[in-house]
């Protein structure tokens, strides 16, 4: 349904014909964590984010699952390799 009461003329999750039914009856502007973030849009009241009503519970266990402006380290493994192995391997080749 359509955003009666913050973020107005947007289509939302929460509402119903009673109102917002998200924790509060209202979603929570965004934090200092979010700024930069695609999926942040400002408002008359705020600045808000367009996917989670709460942006600060996404932060608290780290960083949100969609903020695309941080960059995720991939965790690179390096396989180890057995010396045993690797010198019958080589055996086999030549």
């Amino acid at each position: 349904m359509i955003c009666t009461t913050i973020r107005q003329g947007n289509d939302c999750l929460f509402m119903t014909r009673n109102g917002c039914s998200f924790n509060g009856g209202h979603c929570y502007t965004a934090v200092e964590q979010c700024q930069g973030c695609k999926f942040q849009v400002e408002f008359p009241t705020g600045k808000y984010c367009q996917v989670f009503p709460d942006p600060a519970s996404k932060w608290a266990l780290g960083v949100c699952s969609l903020a695309s402006h941080v960059e995720r380290k991939q965790a690179v493994v390096e396989h180890k390799l057995n010396p045993l192995k690797a010198s019958k391997r080589s055996q086999k080749k030549g």
